[in-house]
């Protein structure tokens, strides 16, 4: 994402000096500065019996649908005249 910022020039001459003080561009110091005051917590990953859980609660919602006859599984069912 990128976002404008309308400085007055002291403060833009400040920040430059400040980012320069530690060799970086204008841009990276001023994102670091956003980093520090926005703090994003990380991903957390699931453990494994989370992952359990979540997914046996997803397979009961699976409506349940009626098996194939053994006649519907057949290879001639299947590929018909085609051999």
């Amino acid at each position: 994402m990128t976002v404008t910022i309308d400085l007055n020039p002291d403060m833009e001459a400040a920040l430059v000096a400040l980012a320069a003080e530690q060799g970086i561009s204008l841009a990276h110091y001023v994102r670091r500065l956003v980093e520090q005051q926005v703090a994003v917590p990380p991903k957390r990953t699931l453990s494994p019996a989370e992952r359990v859980a979540l997914w046996l609660d997803a397979a009961k919602r699976v409506p349940e649908t009626p098996t194939l006859s053994d006649e519907a599984m057949s290879r001639e069912s299947i590929y018909d005249s085609r051999g």
